[in-house]
């Protein structure tokens, strides 16, 4: 990672991560510092080619710059492919067809599956599962948080995706995310209701009580 002036600059490049586009504004009341300094902030962030901005216009007034990550900055969050890669994944599926693709993920899933149950069994309600869930994602770089909707339903967001390129060329292995979530909770009630490989811009789930 290049060696910024951290602090504000890591949460202007976090808040961009999770909210995709945000103005001058915007982040001065997230950060609570003032339109100067955040403007400063983002001038070496841009000239760093990390954030780049677009105007936007609006019904009235003056045009509104939007700023967001470019591909430099999103390369900043990790990425973490344990070892798979793309076209490793096209070389199996070409040799060995469809099925083997699919028990390199089913045995990828349990193996996370397993890896999650012993840290999360102990854990007495779904609120407490959810958050240990949530903190074991993040460790493998998924970047989440998680949200009570009501008191029979969560959400957790993944703002970072470490396999996205398997994932979007493999579709198999959000599904596998999916069905390893409801393992390890102990639920059938969990609903993934955006994907970054659909073209979202997070992964969102819904994890009914």
């Amino acid at each position: 990672m290049l060696q910024l002036s951290k602090n504000t600059r890591e949460q202007i490049l976090d808040l961009l991560k999770k909210e995709v586009s945000l103005a001058v504004n915007e982040l001065t009341e997230r950060l609570n510092i003032t339109h100067m300094a955040v403007r400063k902030h983002l001038n070496i962030l841009e000239k760093d080619h990390l954030i780049r901005s677009v105007e936007v216009k609006q019904p009235m007034g003056r045009p509104l710059q939007m700023y967001s990550l470019t591909e430099k900055g999103e390369q900043l969050f990790p990425k973490n492919y344990e070892s798979i890669s793309v076209e490793f994944l096209r070389d199996i599926q070409e040799l060995h067809g469809e099925e083997t693709i699919q028990l390199l993920f089913d045995k990828r899933e349990k193996r996370i599956t397993d890896e999650y149950k012993l840290k999360v069994q102990d854990k007495k309600n779904l609120s407490e599962k959810i958050k240990e869930l949530a903190s074991l994602q993040n460790d493998k770089g998924y970047m989440t948080e998680v949200n009570q909707v009501d008191e029979h339903s969560y959400e957790m967001i993944e703002y970072n995706c470490p396999i996205y390129a398997v994932a979007k060329e493999f579709k198999i292995a959000c599904r596998c995310e999916t069905d390893m979530f409801k393992k390890v909770v102990g639920t059938e009630q969990i609903q993934r209701i955006c994907c970054k490989t659909d073209g979202d811009d997070h992964c969102r789930f819904v994890f009914h009580a």
